[in-house]
């Protein structure tokens, strides 16, 4: 019997069962396919639908806010040209305040939506959620710990811009430095102090403000005079100075009270000081103080009422000199008894002692 007569009875039973094996495998994967299509479709049209209402959800509320935001600048444009819109409204005050209100508002809706989004894509596929949870609230305490003391700063920055508690062109004491706020962040306050420095104050460093440009200030003056003058005409003059001030622009608008004479601050043997307050604008209380100096400095020497320090009245050019200064102080040695003059005598010679 020739070889390829024994091949031919004897086939390799290899090919039959690797053909067998190869379709058993494309079954079994067809039917898990055809097992599963339908929840990898839904899962699939699940996670497209999450983060479809996310983005959308997202965009409307930052779209929401920003026109808030916008509605707040325009208003606060449309008081400025007002008469006293620069006095009630300060436009770039209000800007920054309302930018950085919905700055934060927008990053918060942001984090949420987005966050809840992610946890329920990973929800979605069957992910237990529990230690990934875990583990963030791990983070978030450590990095809360770390960075204290940034959290600490950007809180406070948002409850002050929150409560207005001071604003760009505010006047404000800090405790660590005072100046003219020229700039609030959420982290850092920059104020301008009185000789041109700026100052970079941390929020969370701020233990209390003292705002200086709030409500309204007080001017008060010190007028000392001597203690035989008039009070009556004291009085008259202080007032009628006052009066005509409250006239005048731009002291008209600065004053909002009348100027007010409370009397007598302090009573001493050589002067008398009285004392004058008068309600004005707040942050113009130092201008309003130079200003009623001046005026009743004026008023005073019409009126021939000398303050102190003053020159008296009816000396012209120098005064006279003093009889006494070109006399020499007394000398220790005019006195022969003084112990300066006996320290300076010659002493004598000894005696003989032999005659």
């Amino acid at each position: 019997m020739s070889l390829s007569v024994l091949l031919a009875a004897s086939p390799s039973p290899e090919p039959v069962g690797s053909l067998g094996e190869a379709a058993e495998q494309a079954g079994n994967a067809a039917g898990w396919v055809e097992e599963n299509w339908s929840t990898w479709l839904s899962t699939g049209l699940r996670i497209l639908l999450i983060i479809a209402v996310a983005i959308t959800l997202r965009y409307l509320i930052r779209r929401a806010l920003t026109n808030l935001i916008d509605r707040m600048n325009r208003s606060a444009q449309a008081v400025e040209g007002t008469a006293l819109g620069g006095l009630l409204v300060n436009a770039e005050r209000r800007r920054q305040r309302s930018e950085a209100i919905g700055s934060v508002l927008r990053s918060v809706a942001s984090f949420l939506i987005m966050g809840t989004a992610a946890l329920m894509v990973l929800g979605a596929f069957k992910i237990n959620l529990a230690p990934l949870l875990a583990s963030a609230g791990v983070a978030g305490v450590s990095l809360g710990v770390g960075a204290r003391n940034l959290v600490t700063d950007f809180l406070s920055g948002v409850f002050m811009i929150l409560e207005d508690q001071y604003g760009v062109g505010d006047t404000v004491d800090a405790g660590v430095a005072s100046g003219e706020v020229i700039e609030v962040g959420l982290r850092v306050t920059k104020l301008r102090g009185d000789n041109g420095e700026i100052w970079y104050v941390r929020n969370g460093e701020v233990k209390r403000i003292g705002n200086l440009s709030q409500g309204w200030s007080t001017a008060g003056v010190d007028v000392t005079v001597r203690p035989t003058e008039d009070l009556e005409q004291v009085r008259k003059a202080i007032t009628a100075a006052a009066d005509a001030m409250t006239k005048e622009e731009p002291w008209s608008e600065r004053l909002w009270g009348p100027v007010e004479v409370l009397g007598l601050d302090a009573v001493l043997l050589d002067s008398m000081t009285v004392r004058v307050t008068a309600k004005t604008m707040p942050g113009k209380s130092i201008g309003v103080e130079r200003e009623l100096r001046w005026r009743i400095k004026q008023a005073l020497d019409e009126a021939g009422i000398r303050m102190i320090g003053a020159i008296p009245h009816g000396v012209d050019g120098e005064s006279a000199a003093d009889p006494t200064a070109a006399m020499a102080a007394p000398s220790a040695y005019a006195s022969a008894t003084s112990p300066q003059s006996l320290a300076t005598t010659p002493i004598p010679p000894p005696t003989n002692l032999n005659k």
